[in-house]
């Protein structure tokens, strides 16, 4: 049940307020001065102040509210405040609006349109504590990954990571072959490391292999070795990345890349630990957890015979789908801040144009564009302007005609004389509404 907190030192108006409310499921505790108020505020659970603006004997300034109102705010800034008082100017009732006040209702109130004020109210503050509340089971998840595993200094925020990472950390002591997917820059060998960080084979090497930057023909040679004469310009025998990896875990980026023989023996290898080195007829066996990854579409592949559907579900056991960094937003300014100079914090502008950014490029452009910042910034701040992002494409906007005094009134009418309600039917803030309301000389009612 909802709890309010009524500051008035008139006991008929907080009586009547209690029992209003009671007949709703609403809770009620009453305090008759300020001091009484804020510290009742400290031993109870309110979510909404009902407040009055003043309390001394023929008193109508309202300073003592004024000064209850900041009070409050500065012992809960999130509490929903509404002012209860027969002080009616409309200009008074914007000011307070602007400083941050929830609503302003006049005596003598209509229970109708109070009640639907509350309610709107307690309905804005559950949604603000349910967010509040998950945030804090996000920051106690990632304390507690950070505690139990080894996450090789990873910067992240955002559910959407901490998913892969926990899985990643779930199945590293697994032997399990891992496939992770996603675009490039995403940060997919960062999750292999901390595979390999918290596996049982931490202790030995990891070896990594980018498919996709060697020649088809050097491929096999890398993965395998080779013996001397086995290619043109083999002059001795060199060992591939399976026996450098023996022990360990060997991670192989872009899979996808592997043309089909190296595909073959790598299925071999994959089930028997056994290969022999290009050139060489003596077989050799390794232990060696492997690790793939790919930005391709390896069910696509597949269809169209340029990946072997075997070596595929081999690869896969377990897969772990990295998503972009635009699908991770909380990301975003953790990432940013770890790779911006310690002397060129990111200023408000540089911070919003950030999260306004698609990052088709994805952590690694991320990391580019803040360093190239950090070095060509003249100020002692990156800013927006800094970072050389390309403006977004226009918003196109629908032109919407300004509400006349008619379809204001009727808006308020239809809203019960709820200020709130009627501002969000127009399409505007309450503060908005309140300068209209004052400039076509509209009373609120």
């Amino acid at each position: 049940m909802p709890t309010i907190l009524v500051i008035d030192d008139n006991l008929a108006v907080s009586t009547a307020l209690e029992v209003l409310f009671s007949l709703h499921d609403i809770d009620a505790l009453h305090a008759e001065s300020p001091e009484a108020g804020l510290a009742m505020l400290q031993e109870h659970a309110v979510d909404l102040v009902i407040q009055d603006m003043n309390f001394t004997a023929d008193t109508t300034s309202g300073q003592e509210g004024e000064a209850l109102f900041s009070a409050l705010r500065a012992q809960r800034p999130d509490l929903p405040v509404i002012l209860l008082t027969a002080w009616t100017h409309l200009e008074s009732a914007v000011g307070l609006i602007k400083a941050g006040a929830a609503d302003y209702v006049a005596k003598p109130w209509d229970d109708r349109k109070l009640l639907a004020t509350v309610n709107t109210l307690l309905e804005l503050s559950e949604a603000r504590n349910e967010l509040d509340r998950r945030r804090s089971r996000e920051r106690r998840s990632r304390d507690e990954l950070l505690q139990k595993y080894d996450l090789r200094n990873l910067v992240f925020e955002d559910p959407a990571s901490e998913r892969v990472i926990a899985l990643a950390c779930q199945v590293a002591r697994s032997d399990l072959p891992v496939l992770i997917t996603g675009p490039n820059g995403a940060g997919k060998e960062k999750i292999a490391e901390i595979i390999q960080a918290n596996s049982s084979v931490r202790q030995g090497p990891f070896v990594t292999l980018n498919c996709g930057a060697l020649p088809s023909e050097l491929i096999e040679a890398e993965l395998f070795g080779a013996d001397a004469g086995a290619y043109t310009g083999a002059n001795k025998a060199r060992e591939g990345k399976f026996e450098a990896a023996d022990g360990g875990t060997l991670f192989l980026d872009e899979i996808g890349n592997l043309p089909l023989t190296g595909q073959m023996k790598l299925l071999r290898v994959l089930e028997t630990g056994r290969f022999e080195r290009l050139g060489s007829n003596r077989e050799r066996k390794v232990s060696v957890r492997v690790i793939s990854a790919t930005n391709a579409d390896l069910g696509a592949m597949i269809r169209e015979g340029t990946f072997r559907e075997d070596l595929y579900y081999r690869l896969n056991a377990i897969e772990l789908a990295l998503p972009p960094l635009a699908e991770r937003p909380g990301d975003i300014l953790p990432l940013a801040e770890r790779f911006r100079p310690d002397d060129k914090p990111l200023g408000e502008s540089a911070r919003a144009a950030l999260l306004r950014h698609a990052w088709p490029g994805n952590v690694r452009e991320l990391r580019n564009v803040i360093q190239r910042a950090g070095l060509l910034s003249t100020g002692s701040r990156i800013e927006a302007a800094d970072l050389n992002l390309p403006k977004p494409p226009p918003v196109k906007t629908v032109h919407v005609e300004e509400p006349e005094r008619a379809d204001i009134e009727a808006a308020i009418a239809r809203a019960g004389g709820v200020i709130a309600q009627a501002a969000a039917e127009l399409g505007m803030s309450r503060q908005a509404l309140y300068r209209r309301m004052e400039r076509f000389g509209i009373k609120a009612t």
